[in-house]
């Protein structure tokens, strides 16, 4: 009997267009047994009255704001995390280019992403002031009034979740709606879909913009879509640029903690910047914004080009 040696048959890399129904009937199906496994873990700890309440909106008291936490934990935020990890080691079979966790950029990078986030405020809230003044057509009034209706309704409950009374509460916020958030939808969005994209319509640009669509309309605030849609087209040019979902996990955590951290500031009334109110810029302001914006975004590219230039090369670069 001869020695062969073993040659493991390659793994047969599926359509895109397949991964995409694949990923998204993975996700809504994880979304709604966690939202079941959820309910029922808040029916076994505080009765059936709670579940009632959160039903109603009726999220004033402590038992009710401790379930939402729970049907958010649960029935959201991790089902977003295990979905795109589960299809990037099980499904397709190749976490790094899915989820892209590799730290290998420039870390010059993590202070350009900071100052875009921050000062591409005014052109967000600019997009935001759009949004906000968007009228449909008088035969499509139901699905205004529905669209405003369910937008209230879902701000009600976020607003019980950033009550923040203690300091404490304030971290718990920050790490879970922060960075937990950001980590769990930037690996299922610029991680997971936006490869996805690439590969299908084999242009980065169309991938990045595509997702960003995807990405606004999960959240349902049909009236913040253009200032998400914005987010999302930067989150997903410093992943793509970069070749990693970090400095993308990293801005959306600037944009979602300092939500957080502005909110409890301005709830014990150590400041008096009100975030849930629009703040108008000057218009020479929105300019400044989108040129400063811009400028940032091709310093971003230049360093990540650089940076792979250099690994082909097999240079050091600090």
């Amino acid at each position: 009997m001869t020695d062969r040696p073993y040659n493991p048959i390659p793994h047969k890399q599926i359509h895109p267009a397949l991964q995409f129904l694949i990923f998204m009937g993975m996700s809504v199906g994880v979304l709604i047994i966690g939202s079941f496994i959820g309910i029922a873990i808040i029916l076994a700890v505080f009765g059936m009255h709670t579940v009632n309440d959160i039903m109603t909106l009726n999220v004033t008291s402590h038992q009710a704001q401790n379930a939402l936490w729970i049907l958010q934990l649960i029935g959201t935020t991790l089902p977003i995390l295990l979905t795109p990890v589960f299809f990037a080691y099980v499904i397709v079979r190749e976490p790094e280019d899915y989820l892209k966790t590799t730290f290998h950029f420039s870390w010059l990078l993590i202070v350009i992403v900071f100052l875009t986030m921050i000062l591409s405020n005014p052109l967000i809230e600019f997009l935001g002031n759009i949004n906000e003044k968007m009228v449909l057509p008088k035969f499509l009034k139901g699905v205004e009034d529905w669209m405003r209706d369910s937008e209230n309704s879902a701000k009600k409950l976020s607003d019980s979740m950033m009550e923040m009374k203690t300091f404490a509460s304030m971290l718990f916020d920050l790490i879970f709606i922060g960075l937990v958030t950001a980590i769990a939808e930037e690996f299922m969005f610029r991680g997971c879909l936006q490869t996805i994209f690439i590969r299908w319509m084999k242009n980065k640009h169309v991938a990045v913009w595509i997702t960003a669509i995807l990405f606004s309309a999960f959240h349902m605030e049909f009236f913040g879509f253009l200032p998400r849609l914005l987010l999302g087209v930067l989150f997903g040019y410093f992943t793509v640029w970069s070749g990693s979902v970090w400095p993308a996990v990293w801005a959306h955590f600037i944009n979602n903690g300092t939500v957080v951290v502005v909110t409890y500031l301005f709830q014990h009334k150590l400041i008096t910047l009100n975030p849930d109110e629009s703040q108008s810029f000057s218009y020479a302001g929105y300019i400044i914004s989108f040129i400063i914006t811009l400028f940032l975004l091709f310093i971003y590219r230049y360093i990540s080009n650089k940076r792979q230039i250099a690994d082909i090369n097999g240079e050091e670069l600090d």
